[in-house]
């Protein structure tokens, strides 16, 4: 396995997610010893560049992206930058072999299915944004993608995830992964408990929610009993709207912008 070691980590993987609550430990990636019997060393052949493409609904984000890894790599072939989910699907450069993709694009398509849909394509994604916290990382991470980086990180940092991405190798700064290593674990919540939670959390009322997920309010009060009483035990207090809706964000269920 590569290595990528300045700031940051290469993290042991073949293109499965690591699961949600849990950091891959790093790898080496050994070079094989000289040959001792005297047969010529016969060179690798050298790897085509990197076709990336970058999403981003930020446009000025995204234009200085494209500035900086436009100069930064002979290696790293930036073919497509746009702002949407659709204009990516649409691109006629698309599929590509690695996709920089910000998580929050805010077109109401949950993340898991773009990356099951990116997967399927044969692309390997990296997330991006501007949300550091450990909760929200470990569901990236747990949604199938690679690795996932802060928007702050410096060039050099996104083009070795970039790499690594194109390896199949997962990928966190140095800086996350000790976050994700320190941060107290959420309880564990059934899917159907994190999409009450979710909706709840975004502001819908009880009946709102129990229509949606096509369940009785009384099935949907009871899950809500059930979520209050699992992070009361992890020693949360979420007994009011509010203090649910900030755990919810805390720990990725939903994201501050809902």
């Amino acid at each position: 396995m590569s290595v990528y070691t300045r700031s940051s980590r290469v993290l042991r993987g073949s293109g499965s997610s690591s699961s949600a609550g849990s950091t891959p430990r790093s790898g080496i990636r050994r070079r094989p010893a000289p040959s001792t019997r005297g047969e010529p060393d016969v060179p690798e052949p050298a790897l085509p560049p990197i076709r990336l493409a970058v999403v981003d609904d930020h446009r000025m984000l995204l234009g200085a992206l494209t500035e900086w890894l436009r100069g930064a790599t002979d290696d790293v072939d930036l073919v497509a930058a746009v702002p949407s989910w659709s204009e990516l699907l649409a691109n006629p450069e698309f599929p590509v072999d690695v996709v920089l993709l910000d998580l929050d694009l805010r077109d109401n398509i949950p993340i898991s299915i773009k990356l099951s849909t990116l997967k399927s394509a044969g692309v390997r994604t990296m997330l991006m944004s501007t949300y550091s916290e450990p909760a929200v990382v470990r569901e990236a991470l747990g949604a199938g993608a690679l690795g996932y980086l802060v928007k702050s990180e410096p060039v050099e940092t996104i083009v070795e995830a970039i790499r690594a991405a194109r390896n199949g190798e997962q990928y966190l700064s140095q800086e996350l992964e000790d976050a994700l290593q320190t941060d107290g674990a959420a309880p564990r919540l059934s899917a159907q408990e994190r999409r009450v939670m979710a909706l709840y959390g975004a502001g819908q009322p009880v009946k709102a929610v129990a229509f949606q997920l096509g369940i009785s309010e009384e099935t949907a009060k009871s899950y809500l009993k059930r979520i209050r009483e699992k992070y009361r035990l992890a020693g949360y207090d979420v007994g009011t709207k509010v203090a649910l809706r900030k755990r919810a964000i805390a720990d990725g269920i939903l994201l501050q912008s809902e």
